[in-house]
């Protein structure tokens, strides 16, 4: 099911976990159609009651068609805020939904507010996508690294194709592969987010494919990743059992420390959580 709505601003002056990453994020949805799938199950913002308002996460979407238009109304001023209190205008694209979900191609919110970023730039633009198709925004986004500094994150969060009694995942792990490595021979900025962090069946293989389509990559856990320095929410989920099902070590904080280790023989900048996320590797 999916709704359309206008909104005052795209704009959200960043605080909490995105404070140190970016001066703002911009959510083009209210919503995710990725909620269902593998990623969905584990979705920190499945937690956010001003994001769900009572609904089940996967079972809405509400298109923000006015996105556009309101960072073009608004964009002077909060670059300005920015500037002073946070020394740079930064957005963060998106963290509470899918900026490149199959409505995109139909209702086109993201592309035109990128459209609209390339008219008015901001200082830096991280893009966090877990779909493949990202590689429709290409050209805007080729575009926009020519005024601006861009990061496309891509999400690929294992090397598994399920994990037991969980839903597939939401953008086939090949197609993430392929559309990483077709941003990088662009010349786009890519990192690789290993969000949250899952079992990883043959870490060797997916450090060395990983460096060989982005420039970096991030580890995640949902111990301190989903707001909670315990992982309590995601312990809520069916996700935690389905991991330990698989590896009862990969649902501790160690699991991350050991991929990081794995990681690093094969990728040159390896970042770990938040400080990962804002690009301090």
């Amino acid at each position: 099911m999916w709704t359309t709505n206008t909104v005052r601003s795209i704009l959200t002056r960043t605080s909490g976990y995105l404070a140190t990453v970016t001066s703002h994020s911009a959510q083009p949805y209210r919503g995710c159609a990725l909620g269902h799938s593998l990623c969905g199950v584990g979705c920190y913002v499945r937690h956010n009651p001003w994001v769900t308002r009572g609904q089940a996460w996967g079972d809405f979407v509400e298109a923000r068609v006015n996105a556009a238009d309101a960072y073009r109304e608004h964009v002077d001023r909060e670059r300005r805020w920015a500037r002073k209190h946070r020394g740079g205008f930064s957005i963060f694209l998106s963290s509470a939904t899918e900026p490149f979900q199959p409505l995109e191609r139909r209702a086109g919110v993201t592309r035109a507010l990128l459209q609209a970023m390339l008219d008015q730039p901001p200082d830096e633009l991280v893009i966090q996508t877990h779909s493949h198709r990202v590689l429709e925004a290409r050209d805007g986004l080729e575009a926009l690294a020519k005024r601006c500094r861009l990061r496309v994150h891509l999400s690929i969060e294992t090397d598994r194709e399920c994990l037991p009694s969980l839903p597939p995942h939401g953008s086939p792990l090949e197609r993430r592969f392929e559309a990483a490595r077709q941003l990088r021979e662009a010349g786009l900025q890519v990192v690789i987010t290993v969000s949250p962090l899952l079992p990883i069946a043959d870490p060797d293989t997916f450090f060395a494919r990983i460096a060989q389509v982005a420039d970096a990559v991030v580890l995640d856990h949902f111990i301190g990743g989903d707001g909670t320095p315990d992982g309590r929410r995601t312990r809520k989920t069916p996700l935690v059992a389905a991991m330990a099902a698989i590896d009862p070590a990969s649902v501790e904080i160690g699991y991350r420390d050991r991929m990081e280790t794995v990681a690093r023989r094969y990728v040159e900048r390896v970042g770990v959580g938040i400080d990962g996320f804002a690009g301090r590797m």
